[in-house]
């Protein structure tokens, strides 16, 4: 009696092995990058929430003042009515983030969010910073 050893053959040969694994190294390559981008999209939701935040602080603001108050020397988020450290995230704190505020009909801002590596090193990396406008649109 002849024995096929085919039939009991077991597991994988080292040319299927080796394929495998090669078609798993070509997705992560790809897929690897593009996770990276999402993080630092993932991080600066964060940030434009903050943005957002002072945002309709400046409204309220303007709401209970009106249009014949000084906007110019409004300067720092405690005289927006922010404690020190409300804006503390984790990939962003108080600290990176300016506004600037024109007097006039209508009234007009921007707020800048900076990715700062010093002061916060999970911060995203890319873009750098984001404004904000009185329209509610971000720009890199």
């Amino acid at each position: 009696m002849i024995y096929d050893n085919r039939k009991f053959k077991k597991g994988f040969t080292l040319i299927e092995l080796m394929v495998v694994l090669f078609i798993i190294g070509i997705l992560s390559a790809v897929a690897i990058p593009y996770m990276h981008g999402r993080t630092d999209a993932s991080k600066w939701s964060e940030g434009k929430a903050m943005a957002g935040t002072i945002r309709t602080a400046i409204r309220t603001l303007h709401a209970e003042f009106g249009a014949g108050y000084d906007y110019s020397t409004i300067t720092t988020l405690t005289q927006l009515g922010f404690a020190p450290h409300d804006l503390d995230g984790k990939y962003f704190k108080d600290t990176d983030f300016e506004f600037t505020i024109t007097d006039g009909n209508p009234l007009t801002y921007t707020i800048t969010v900076t990715a700062n590596q010093a002061t916060s090193p999970d911060a995203p990396r890319t873009p750098a910073s984001m404004t904000l406008t009185q329209e509610g649109t971000f720009t890199e």
